[in-house]
């Protein structure tokens, strides 16, 4: 059963990264700029993903125990963001304190919204879509708070390292929409079909738009950099195989399986969110070294999100 999970996630994952590919060959043939696909991003971040996170609402179907999952996803979701931000404490204390909040914050937040959706809406469908949108509450929450306070917690910021950006947790793409979906599932409000299907139309997009524009990330990589960089190999180890496996043992024994399990742990095994290059950029770190941990850790996920993820689905 559990290479047979295991097929199926490594399937999924190598169908994704071969639009991967089109995107790196698309910029590396002058077909696709990096700043057009910058300003994708806004589309994906602001538009398409968002749509995704309601459109798995309005397909889901209701019921008290698809609500109680919902809500313990949410709380799990807060118990992982902060188990890893404690534990993440003790690694990459020494050498230059710039350099090693990039590689905290790369361990800290996974992928959840450009690699997670995709990969849940593939291997586990709606109900798979519906818990990681949850994840993406307390990534949100996290990112805005203890995110902000690792990249700004240095003198030469123009930020300072106590602006938690409340404003910033609630009014984010994220945020507003599961705010907009969860009405309307508990409440099950008649949609339209003239007001569904477009959101349903727009959430298609999700899938190759977010693997095209991360393979313009990997087309503007330094390879060779990378290869002397080792601490990028360090967070690969732990936010990829490390803290997802701990996850795994910890829901396992607060007796949570089944879907909720896989999409938690697909989440959890996800690798280095996109805006880690972003945070860094704004408070004035080292933005290529944020690029290519991107890079280079979510290029070993390939390997390693189908086993994790079969690992979780044989225990479900």
């Amino acid at each position: 059963m559990f290479f047979q999970n295991m097929m199926i996630a490594a399937r999924q994952v190598v169908i994704l990264y071969i639009i991967v590919a089109v995107g790196f060959l698309a910029v590396k043939t002058n077909m696709f700029t990096q700043q057009t696909a910058k300003s994708c991003t806004n589309l994906l971040f602001f538009i398409i993903t968002p749509a995704v996170i309601i459109n798995s609402f309005l397909t889901i179907e209701y019921s008290p125990d698809m609500t109680k999952k919902l809500l313990t996803a949410i709380g799990c979701g807060l118990l992982m963001h902060f188990l890893f931000s404690v534990l993440s404490l003790p690694f990459f204390r020494k050498g230059d304190k710039n350099r090693n909040c990039i590689f905290k914050y790369a361990c800290i937040h996974g992928n959840c919204g450009y690699m997670a959706l995709p990969l849940a809406n593939a291997v586990l469908g709606s109900e798979g879509v519906i818990f990681c949108s949850a994840v993406i509450i307390s990534f949100q929450i996290c990112a805005y708070t203890y995110g902000i306070y690792l990249m700004s917690g240095d003198k030469n910021s123009k930020e300072k390292s106590y602006k938690f950006g409340i404003r910033n947790i609630i009014l984010n793409a994220g945020i507003l929409s599961v705010a907009v979906g969860m009405p309307l599932y508990l409440l099950q409000v008649p949609v339209p079909e003239i007001i569904h299907k477009p959101v349903e139309y727009i959430a298609s997009m999700n899938t190759p738009l977010a693997m095209l524009i991360f393979g313009t990330y990997i087309a503007g990589t330094n390879f060779k950099t990378i290869l002397r960089e080792k601490s990028i190999f360090g967070v690969a180890v732990i936010k990829l195989i490390v803290f997802p496996l701990m996850m795994l043992g910890i829901y396992r024994l607060i007796g949570i399986g089944g879907t909720l399990l896989s999409s938690l742990i697909l989440s959890a095994s996800a690798p280095p969110a996109n805006n880690t290059v972003i945070f860094a950029a704004k408070y004035d770190k080292d933005t290529g070294l944020a690029a290519q941990t991107v890079t280079a850790v979510s290029l070993v996920s390939i390997v390693t999100m189908p086993a994790i993820i079969a690992l979780a689905m044989s225990k479900a």
